[in-house]
């Protein structure tokens, strides 16, 4: 039996009220938020790649000397667990004695971050008056970082160079060997050089914001502050858990398979322990990690429950600080696809988490149906594509960041539509026009698709299809997942439409693949490829919808008038849209008894 490793609720010295000056709590409270968009802002304007500057794949932090989250200026929420615990591994690595002003450490290590090479940690010591009263974090994406393009890697050896935890800068001064390392080993030295250079500047940023708030209201004062920000998270959120009946609470679904073993179900399953003021997440049944690429690291599993758990507790209060998580406790055994060990691939590490926190909304969904939603289109469908420019004869590596899709419907509102999976929070998608002029494309058609959020009281979110034209010889790869795992319905809703993909070879569309991966696929000038994310589950019987709305939806372009009558069971004229009045109750009431039979033959 594997060692069950468990997170518990962290415990630091609790200030007495009357310690911390609330006045200036709030100010330091919001003084930390605004030090931290400053370093994403800076970030964003500096970077060199897409990814960052407009897809805001990236995330910035502040941490305390003991390595806990003080504000974080989300990006991706899985990094809410990643970038605290490098933080921690980078103290433990060089200890506090050998850290020094001027200092920053980098690494990529994937089972230390949670995600993949391609994800760079800076962190900078601050330092006031030779005492260390904080560390500033960045963690953002690299459009290459070496390894293979296109295709299934099955060992992280092959995705790419492997940064240990090292000395960037040592007393202000760069090394410049790990510099030269680097450079020698990505597609894109430019690109890369430049992205450092641009995460330099943020973390120094924070530093300098940081120290600026201590010279302003003094070191005790701002320390004190934010031991009491904690203090306060820590009992908001314990308020809220003793909201959720005590119980233990199960729920499962599926990954289609791991890219390799096709058709192969990865089975997610999950177990939530609500007592009192605490939350146990307990991910022991998650399936062992995967020969494919979709694996992460275990503090991807702790994020997963962070995540889930922030948005049922406290999705707005901030900043997000570890005090929030002092009441959960997650149990996450090694070798798990959220927990793998060395060699596991981790190049597609962000897909599966998201599922299994839709998964833990799920299963609270019986104890809490006001405050989850129905399962979500939950994938990034980012596809990505590569060549030779023959306009300018370079190579290029292209991306539009996260397509979004469907979300799910809550139980007082529909899904939010062509929104980004929850796993990418505040990233983007990046705007046709721009991708166009980057790289050798055209998109020819970008818009919801119709009928692809589940039906229901309160309907799903529509999905997104794009169609992109090559205009060059490239490759394309896609990655996506849940095209068979359909987002999920609740309370009587109707699932969603899964994730798909097609490519127009020839003038021929294909669209017989077995999933929603094509892992290599050979684009000439002409050729497409078509990528549609799937829409939200639907809450509630879809004939329980009001009228008005269910034809304000077909008049919108949201639903068909085949799908109003045979889903929602009104009856509209395919022209004007107006309600047959007579058509419909008698419709609804043929659903409602179950005479599917005589419902058919009246619209007929």
């Amino acid at each position: 039996m594997p060692t069950r490793r468990v997170m518990p609720n962290k415990t630091t010295k609790r200030l007495k009220p009357r310690e911390a000056d609330p006045v200036i709590t709030e100010i330091v409270r919001n003084g930390v938020i605004a030090v931290t968009e400053e370093m994403k802002t800076n970030l964003m304007r500096t970077a060199y790649n897409i990814i960052i500057y407009e897809a805001l794949d990236f995330t910035t932090g502040l941490f305390t000397p003991q390595g806990e989250t003080i504000s974080i200026g989300i990006g991706l929420p899985m990094f809410i667990r990643g970038m605290a615990e490098t933080v921690k591994a980078k103290i433990g690595h060089f200890g506090v004695a050998d850290m020094h002003p001027g200092d920053i450490y980098i690494t990529n290590d994937s089972y230390l971050t949670g995600s993949h090479l391609n994800h760079v940690t800076l962190t900078l010591p601050i330092f006031h008056k030779g005492r260390l009263v904080a560390f500033s974090c960045c963690m953002a994406h690299w459009l290459d970082i070496g390894g293979i393009l296109g295709g299934m890697s099955t060992d992280i050896f092959s995705e790419g160079l492997q940064i240990p935890i090292l000395k960037y800068q040592d007393r202000g001064l760069v090394n410049a060997t790990v510099v030269d390392i680097i450079r020698q080993n990505v597609r894109l030295p430019s690109r890369a050089m430049g992205d450092l250079r641009a995460q330099v500047t943020a973390v120094k940023t924070g530093e300098r914001r940081f120290l600026e708030l201590i010279e302003r209201y003094g070191r005790d004062a701002v320390l004190g502050s934010i031991a009491a920000i904690m203090n306060h998270a820590e009992a908001m959120a314990r308020t809220r858990t003793r909201t959720i009946p005590d119980g233990v609470y199960e729920a499962e679904s599926y990954m289609d398979d791991d890219g390799i073993d096709i058709g192969r179900r990865v089975p997610i399953r999950v177990r939530v322990v609500v007592e009192g003021d605490e939350m146990t997440v307990d991910l022991s049944e998650v399936s062992k990690q995967v020969r494919g690429f979709y694996n992460s690291g275990i503090t991807t599993g702790y994020a997963c429950a962070q995540v889930a758990y922030k948005c049922l507790t406290s999705p707005t209060d901030y900043p997000i600080n570890d005090g929030s998580f002092r009441s959960l406790k997650t149990v996450v055994p090694p070798g798990r696809v959220i927990s793998a060990v060395r060699p596991a691939p981790m190049r597609w590490w962000m897909t599966y988490p998201m599922t299994i926190v839709d998964t833990i909304f799920k299963a609270l969904a019986p104890a809490i149906p006001d405050r989850v939603i129905a399962g979500h289109h939950a994938d990034l469908l980012a596809s990505s594509f590569h060549g030779i420019n023959e306009r300018t004869s370079e190579f290029f590596i292209g991306s539009f960041g996260p397509l979004g899709g469907g979300w799910g419907a809550k139980m007082t509102e529909d899904g939010v539509s062509a929104t980004v999976c929850i796993n990418d929070g505040d990233t983007h998608n990046s705007p046709n026009e721009q991708a166009e002029f980057k790289f050798p494309i055209v998109v020819e058609r970008y818009a919801l698709v119709p009928d692809s959020g589940g039906a229901g009281r309160r309907r799903g979110g529509l999905g997104v299809e794009r169609v992109v034209r090559a205009r060059s010889n490239m490759m394309v790869n896609n990655q996506s997942e849940r095209a068979h795992c359909l987002p999920w319905g609740l309370a009587g809703g109707l699932d969603g439409s899964g994730n798909a993909v097609e490519l127009r070879i020839g003038g021929q569309w294909k669209s017989d693949f077995p999933n929603a991966k094509v892992l290599v696929a050979q684009l000439k000038p002409g050729d497409a490829f078509k990528i549609r994310s799937g829409g939200g589950g639907g809450y509630g019987s879809a004939l329980e919808r009001p009228v008005e709305q269910v034809r304000e939806d077909v008049r919108q372009g949201y639903v068909t008038v085949k799908s109003a009558a045979e889903l929602y069971g009104v009856v509209l004229d395919p022209q004007s849209f107006e309600v047959d009045a007579v058509a419909t109750a008698k419709l609804r009431a043929a659903r409602r008894s179950g005479d599917r039979a005589a419902a058919g033959a009246k619209l007929a």
